[in-house]
């Protein structure tokens, strides 16, 4: 799944985020484009044990590769 949250003012794409996260089982991952890195979640993400990866795209913006794992 791709959650595409440029355009997006915060904090819409963290909420957007937690909550696909929120729905899905351990294990899934996920994938959300930002338009900057998404310092706020991150801490998040960690709190959460979460896995992520950031990867810098052509036009300026981010996409985050995230990995659920158990709560």
């Amino acid at each position: 799944m791709i959650i595409d949250n440029r355009g997006l003012e915060p904090p819409q794409p963290m909420m957007r985020t937690l909550k696909a996260l929120d729905k899905m089982n351990n294990g899934e991952s996920l994938a959300i484009i930002n338009d900057r890195r998404p310092m706020f979640l991150y801490e998040e993400l960690n709190d959460r044990g979460y896995l992520h990866e950031t990867e810098p795209l052509d036009d300026g913006s981010f996409k985050i590769s995230i990995t659920k794992t158990g709560d």
